[in-house]
């Protein structure tokens, strides 16, 4: 066997530089080995030996034999690893025995004798022949097979046997590259079609070969040798065994490296995005199944999110801002939270100080960290790019960087954190329907359900105490990769490593982020959508000279909440912000959304000739009450629901850190109630004028409950 190490001495060539170059002398200097080269025109050079050895220009010229990187034949911890687990015992199990037919031991050494070794037959002073002999009639082989076994151990040791099929790089090392080019030519081809058989693509494949190299003939493989290359060019061009749509993915992703924005201190890159929770949930205002969406911001050097906002049906621009807006003013902390789930309201982790009680004092604070972005990473979406998300970000010094088209990497982390959401906390709340319709159970809607606002309420709480005190695997510091860090303590790192946060100057700026309406301010106030809103900071301005100054110079710019329409927000010339209540906010004790009370005059005009506000709102009202509705569909569903509600019983496996959150206890633990008797729900059901309406008469709010929701009799 031929070794790894060449001769150097006086005489051996180099090829330097493009030149060769042969060693005439060494020299042994002050600064280390050096030697005397001589070109093939006779001119000398004084080079370092090291230099010589390991620099790039140089490059020994050798007689060829012996091993090389760039051998075709791999190492036999490589061989060896392409295995299978029943393989690899099989070659080592092989090996032992070549041993025993060499030394007369299975360990090859006689310093480690197994017991009853050597055997007679194996003796160390039997001839080779005898013991190849016996061994073939051992296993029931040749004696030409254990002979070939033993050279091919001499050669290369244990990778030298194993079968020269298995030994082959990638699987397709006896495939004709003509044919392998054609199947792959035909496979990217799929990339966006529906799946084939492997069948279809192999006879493709056939007819592109015969298209494609007319004048060679190129050899078409047996079934069976087709199949086995389909299966490791699957590997390259996943088109059988995953989705669709998981082919798609893996086949736009970059052929090159993988860029990465690194960021170095909390604030520098902000992620936000959009998605449909897979629970279901009810919107109280009309008593309708509505999906769900989420929409959060991340700080991604921290993980640690920074707003959240859950809304029905779909996301608005407004949503966004109001997102946004949590890292300046993040929410106060109920309760019934736990101590360690607060963060100080200034932002500053309690870890960070010596004395932390005496500087906090009691337990207050709100649910996440206050962190003012630099720069706000979003999609293509309409609600990110709208000019009144872009316009707030312009204002507050944020710039907006969107990710590529249908690049869901971009924004790794938060596409990471909806499907821990998932995992952790979604699918063990009662109601979940899965991430798709093959992982919907047969009736999710019977169990219990969250509103809307109890949804969002129970993901902020699990944010805040599970999720943010739960070390992460992308969490760590370069110099200390095994200490396990979660996005609070990641927090305090990135405090501790930047020496500041940065803070909003103006605590106004939260009106910024609102909607703003332009309107004209007249002797009763300001009108918005039927509302009319005064205050008495508008008695120097109500009818502005009427119809003598220009409409433009009259208007002015009010600022509402979609969220609560009983007040808006007026900044006047002075640059003081005043707000200003809807004249019938004396009537309600809570906030009520602007589509509650539009849904709330549509009820209003269907029963009265001159309905006015007031009594949409009690109208409104009176219809959250159980078993007033207005039509069979809604009692019934009032009714399952108020039985629901009081006769909950679920059971206990569910995890315990999703149903200890307080806000989950409280859906899973109702207190119990008496539920109506048969002959109190019966008239409820039956009395009314509206009992003999048919499905297509339904008030279409509300119909799609006929199919949705069953009676809980049956």
């Amino acid at each position: 066997m031929s070794g790894a190490g060449a001769k150097l001495g006086v005489g051996t060539h180099f090829r330097l530089d493009g030149e060769t170059v042969e060693v005439m002398e060494f020299a042994s200097m002050a600064t280390g080995m050096e030697v005397i080269l001589k070109d093939g025109r006779d001119r000398l050079a004084r080079m370092s030996l090291r230099e010589l050895l390991t620099s790039d220009r140089a490059e020994l010229i050798h007689d060829g034999s012996g091993p090389s990187s760039a051998d075709d034949e791999d190492v036999a911890a490589v061989v060896l690893n392409r295995l299978a687990k029943e393989e690899k015992k099989e070659v080592l199990e092989r090996a032992e025995h070549v041993r025993e037919m060499l030394t007369g031991y299975r360990s090859g050494s006689e310093d480690l004798p197994r017991p009853g070794e050597p055997r007679p037959q194996y003796a160390p002073g039997l001839p080779l022949q005898a013991r190849y002999e016996a061994k073939a009639a051992e296993l029931g082989v040749s004696a030409r097979s254990t002979r070939r076994w033993a050279q091919a151990f001499r050669e290369h040791g244990e990778a030298g046997l194993v079968p020269r099929a298995a030994r082959a790089d990638g699987g397709l090392s006896n495939a004709d590259p003509r044919w392998v080019e054609a199947a792959e030519e035909v496979l990217s081809e799929y990339e966006e079609e529906s799946r084939p058989s492997v069948k279809v693509v192999l006879e493709e494949v056939e007819a592109r070969v015969k298209t494609k190299f007319k004048l060679v003939k190129v050899p078409v493989p047996p079934q069976t040798t087709a199949y086995r290359w389909m299966q490791e060019l699957e590997r390259r061009h996943p088109t059988f065994r995953l989705s669709t749509q998981r082919n798609r993915d893996i086949a736009d992703r970059p052929r090159g490296v993988y860029g990465k924005l690194r960021p170095t201190r909390p604030g520098e890159y902000v992620l936000m995005d959009t998605t449909r929770l897979d629970v279901f949930a009810l919107d109280p205002v009309t008593l309708r199944w509505m999906q769900a969406e989420l929409t959060v911001a991340m700080d991604w050097y921290t993980r640690c999110i920074i707003g959240l906002r859950v809304t029905p049906v779909s996301t608005k621009a407004i949503d966004a801002a109001a997102v946004l807006y949590q890292a300046y003013r993040p929410q106060p902390v109920p309760e019934s939270w736990p101590r360690e789930a607060a963060w100080p309201e200034h932002g500053i982790p309690r870890g960070v100080l010596v004395e932390a009680e005496a500087v906090h004092g009691p337990v207050t604070g709100v649910w996440g960290p206050k962190v003012v972005p630099e720069t706000l990473i979003v999609d293509h979406g309409k609600i990110y790019l709208s000019a009144h998300l872009t316009s707030v970000c312009r204002r507050m010094g944020i710039s907006v960087q969107p990710a590529r088209l249908r690049t869901g990497r971009d924004k790794g982390p938060v596409e990471r954190f909806f499907r821990t959401l998932r995992e952790d906390l979604l699918q063990r709340l009662p109601g979940y329907k899965g991430p798709n319709i093959h992982s919907r159970g047969l009736n999710p809607e019977k169990d219990a359900f969250f509103f809307h606002h109890e949804l969002e309420a129970t993901i902020r709480e699990w944010v805040a105490v599970d999720y943010h005190r739960t070390p992460h695997e992308g969490l760590l510091d370069p110099h200390l990769p095994k200490v396990e860090l979660s996005p609070a303590r990641m927090f305090e790192h990135g405090l501790a490593r930047a020496g500041y946060i940065e803070v909003p100057r103006d605590p106004h700026l939260a009106y910024e982020f609102l909607d703003v309406t332009m309107r004209t301010v007249q002797h009763y106030g300001v009108e918005i959508n039927g509302r009319r809103y005064n205050g008495g900071c508008l008695d120097g301005l109500r009818d502005m000279g009427g119809s003598d100054i220009d409409l433009d110079k009259r208007r002015l710019e009010f600022f509402a909440d979609p969220d609560d329409a009983t007040r808006i927000y007026f900044r006047d010339h002075d640059r003081v912000w005043h707000t200003l209540e809807w004249e019938h906010a004396p009537s309600l004790d809570m906030p009520l959304s602007e589509e509650a009370l539009q849904f709330a005059r549509r009820l209003a005009a269907k029963e009265y000739t001159y309905p006015d506000d007031r009594l949409a709102i009690a109208l409104l009202l009176k219809r959250w009450n159980l078993g007033l509705g207005t039509s069979l569909v809604e009692r019934r569903m009032a009714l399952r629901l108020s039985r629901e509600q009081a006769a909950l019983d679920l059971p206990e496996p569910r995890a315990g850190a999703v149903s200890s959150l307080p806000s989950v206890a409280r859906v899973l633990s109702l207190p119990a109630q008496s539920e109506p008797p048969a002959a109190e729900a019966a008239p409820v059901v039956e009395e009314g004028d509206d009992d003999g309406d048919s499905l297509e008469e339904l008030d279409e709010e509300i119909d799609f409950y006929a199919t949705a929701l069953k009676d809980i009799d049956g």
